[in-house]
């Protein structure tokens, strides 16, 4: 294992090498990331864990591109996120990578097979093979049977599922998960863990998920563990992989 969490002859899906954050409001200044170089693999399941306001989502969104990063350098699949365009790394993202967030990010007035069609016709996907998609994913997650109902009508684990299954229609390398169980209560919190990591074992996926949940750090591959903005610890785990079969 290499110093920043690559092993010997991996093929890193993402690698970030001295990374530098600060936040500058003019009265208050936070360094928010300080130097981090991590790496991970293809087909790997990752945790960034630690306390509140050490960076965590920080460094999830530099690393996915949707905060620019002050110095270093970040790679996704070997191509230099750092040094693209806005536009080039806006569509880097809708083609490469999906989004789980805490609050799900739903469109209250779409159905649950539109909510989950939308990037696929933003990026003019043809209507009819969005549709057969989204209702794919849907089935994916084990939610096809609310594909007509709106949010509103849905409940907690089953939003989610409907924001698991819109993160994956466009096939992506990776996906970027933000707190996702932080607004279930344990029931489904258990669930939705388990069918990531169903979805990384059967599909390959590879995941990486910011959370204060230590039971879903212990389900994931390794944790990375943060404080005041740099990686303090990089822990490979041995997996339970039962509980990725005992959720459909």
């Amino acid at each position: 294992m290499s110093e920043n969490g690559q092993s010997a002859g991996a093929e890193p899906i993402v690698e970030a090498r001295d990374v530098e954050k600060t936040y500058d409001t003019g009265s208050v200044r936070v360094e928010a990331l300080r130097g981090v170089s991590l790496a991970v693999e293809r087909g790997e399941m990752v945790a960034i864990m630690g306390p509140s306001g050490c960076g965590k989502t920080t460094l999830l969104n530099c690393l996915s591109g949707l905060d620019e990063i002050d110095s270093g350098e970040v790679s996704i699949e070997g191509a230099d996120l750092s040094a693209m365009s806005d536009r080039k790394r806006t569509d880097h993202r809708a083609r490469r990578m999906g989004f789980v967030f805490q609050f799900y990010n739903l469109m209250p007035v779409l159905t649950a097979v539109e909510n989950v069609e939308l990037p696929l016709l933003v990026a003019r996907v043809g209507a009819a093979e969005a549709r057969r998609r989204a209702l794919e994913a849907l089935e994916l997650v084990g939610v096809a049977d609310r594909a007509s109902h709106v949010p509103d009508e849905l409940s907690g684990g089953e939003r989610q599922r409907v924001t698991i299954a819109r993160s994956l229609v466009n096939e992506p390398a990776i996906v970027w998960a933000d707190e996702p169980t932080g607004d279930l209560d344990s029931e489904n919190a258990t669930e939705i863990v388990a069918l990531m990591r169903r979805l990384n074992e059967e599909r390959a996926l590879t995941w990486l998920i910011v959370t204060h949940d230590i039971s879903v750090g212990r389900s994931t591959d390794r944790i990375i563990r943060m404080l005041d903005g740099e990686i303090v610890e990089d822990q490979r785990l041995e997996v339970p992989h039962v509980l990725a079969r005992d959720v459909a």
